[in-house]
């Protein structure tokens, strides 16, 4: 075997492939980054693309990105057509569900990956996360508590310059942060209600990052101004190579020419999110690994998880109008970040839960005099099992050939409790602080008080908005799936070790979410970008040392 053209091939240039490039290149290693997607500039970014007033129900703006290709990927909850460069095409890019439980896989192929389209909150978990197992009882537990990652969320944090402040919440570490976040008056009005009423019950406001103006994300600056990363756009990582036991490089397809060729390295790292993650480890099967790399103990693509989506809707009438909260920078292209966020109550609540809630008061414009509007989207833990998994489906392929993943992801008796307790938590919560929930919405269904949802909209709209709700808030909605390729300290009954290093196979590291052995209750990002400077971290260490031994 030839000397390897590079210490380590990182798939992905999304947040956490970014950080994990960052990483090995400021300690030294000559990294290749493959992004399947095509590179982004200031024209993907144009503000003329951005409506002067964004409708509230869009169902037009879905419709046609359904017709351009776009049907999965224009039920995010949140789309907007604005974003539909930033979203992948479901024509190219196929994957199939079980008719009794649809699953929405939100994606974007392009430099930075999902860091184009997420709403930029960073909440860190808590030991309440890295128990999620030992909660359960099926007996497996995370290898890694919340002391692990602290220092590399200092890191994380303290270079993305952070937007938030200490709030000293027992269910929610304090961050560090660069700049203060603040509420809206509507919001602070609310956070007094709520802890006044229920001291268990706290909120605070988002922790975020702003948008860059030059649209590069900062840790994939950093590695490009290191001189040791070189990024292949448009390459498709379709195998990863093995020899002996060990990785040895990456069969790559070129995105418009379709041609195959071989690049090699000591290390790869998988940063393309969890089903493509899986998916590639399935593809990468060998006379050595027949069944998948990493599944020597047929636990690959195992343990899918998401969270459990729902959406609140409403009013808060202590605190009329809107207002334009002061904070982050403006931008010409994206909305004005910020809002509040309610984490799993503290432990003092007798009906705790293993959920959150992240929001808006009082940010929207309404009708003068009107109340202001409240809306919140709530994220519960879902359950690990074995049979929610990421498999191939043998008879659909991509657009290169490739073949498409199956998605099971079921939402099972212990969730559909915990959904039920997470619904009656918000009614309680919101009402309790002197809101007025008038829509909930979950995978359970609708319902509805006073003036329903979005009551300032044309009957046609809101008929729309409810025709179709359901096949939105299905699983996937959160776009926080993890799971798959679990870590864990025992090879019997884990993908990978605490670093993310596959058992099976030296060489190889998964850095995204899908070695995450529970789903946790609030965002995913800024815990991958944490494990990804850790498992890097690592990684450039023993290649160091390595190298210096000869």
């Amino acid at each position: 075997m030839r000397d390897p053209a590079y210490d380590a091939i990182v798939i992905g240039s999304g947040p956490s492939g970014s950080f994990a490039a960052k990483e090995l290149t400021e300690q030294g290693l000559t990294v290749l980054m493959l992004e399947a997607g095509p590179k982004v500039g200031p024209e993907q970014f144009d503000p003329a693309r951005k409506p002067a007033k964004p409708a509230a129900i869009n169902v037009i703006e879905r419709a046609m990105a359904t017709l351009k290709g776009q049907g999965a990927q224009a039920r995010a909850p949140f789309y907007r057509g604005m974003f539909s460069q930033f979203y992948v095409s479901d024509r190219d890019h196929p994957y199939t569900t079980p008719k009794d439980a649809p699953y929405i896989w939100i994606r974007g192929r392009q430099a930075g990956g999902r860091s184009h389209t997420f709403g930029r909150v960073l909440m860190r978990w808590s030991d309440d996360d890295f128990r999620a197992h030992s909660l359960t009882g099926n007996g497996v537990d995370w290898p890694i508590s919340y002391d692990d990652l602290a220092p590399y969320y200092d890191e994380v944090e303290g270079f993305l310059g952070l937007y938030g402040n200490a709030d000293g919440v027992e269910s929610l570490p304090d961050p560090v942060a660069k700049h203060p976040a603040h509420l809206s008056p509507a919001e602070e009005a609310f956070k007094a209600n709520l802890e006044r009423r229920f001291p268990a019950r706290h909120a605070v406001a988002w922790r975020a990052v702003a948008p860059t103006p030059d649209r590069i994300f900062p840790p994939l600056r950093a590695a490009l101004e290191t001189g040791l990363l070189t990024i292949r756009y448009d390459s498709i990582a379709a195998r990863i190579l093995t020899e002996g036991g060990r990785a040895t490089g990456v069969e790559v397809i070129d995105r418009e020419s379709r041609a195959r060729e071989t690049l090699r390295a000591d290390q790869i790292l998988c940063a393309a999110s969890p089903i493509e993650t899986i998916r590639l480890l399935f593809n990468s099967a060998d006379e050595a690994h027949p069944d998948g790399l990493g599944n020597s103990a047929g636990l690959l693509g195992r343990y899918f998880m998401d969270q459990l989506p729902m959406l609140g809707l409403g009013a808060f009438p202590e605190v009329p109008g809107w207002a334009e909260v002061a904070g982050f920078p403006e931008d010409p292209f994206y909305d004005p970040s910020g809002g509040i966020f309610i984490p799993r109550f503290d432990r003092a609540s007798p009906d705790r839960g293993e959920f959150s809630f992240q929001g808006a008061i009082g940010r929207s414009p309404v009708p003068e005099g009107d109340p202001s509007a409240l809306l919140f989207f709530g994220f519960g833990q879902m359950q690990p099992h074995a049979d929610n998994r990421v498999m191939l489906d043998p008879r659909k392929k991509d657009r290169w050939g490739l073949p498409a993943p199956h998605i099971i992801c079921k939402i099972r008796g212990a969730d559909h409790a915990l959904l039920a307790e997470q619904e009656e938590a918000f009614l309680s919560t919101i009402n309790g602080a002197g809101g007025v929930v008038e829509f909930l919405g979950s995978p359970h269904g609708i319902r509805e008080w006073g003036r329903g949802a979005y009551p300032d909209e044309s009957r046609l709209m809101r008929f729309l908005f409810k025709r179709f709700f359901h096949r939105v808030m299905v699983m996937g909605a959160g776009i926080h799936e993890c799971g798959g390729a679990r870590m864990g300290n025992d090879p019997a009954v884990s993908v990978t070790d605490d670093h993310g290093r596959l058992w099976d196979v030296q060489g190889v590291t998964l850095v995204d979410a899908s070695t995450f052995a529970g789903s946790g209750v609030s965002g995913t990002t800024l815990t991958i970008m944490a494990q990804a400077v850790r498992s890097a971290r690592a990684i450039a260490r023993a290649t160091n040392r390595r190298q210096a031994a000869g």
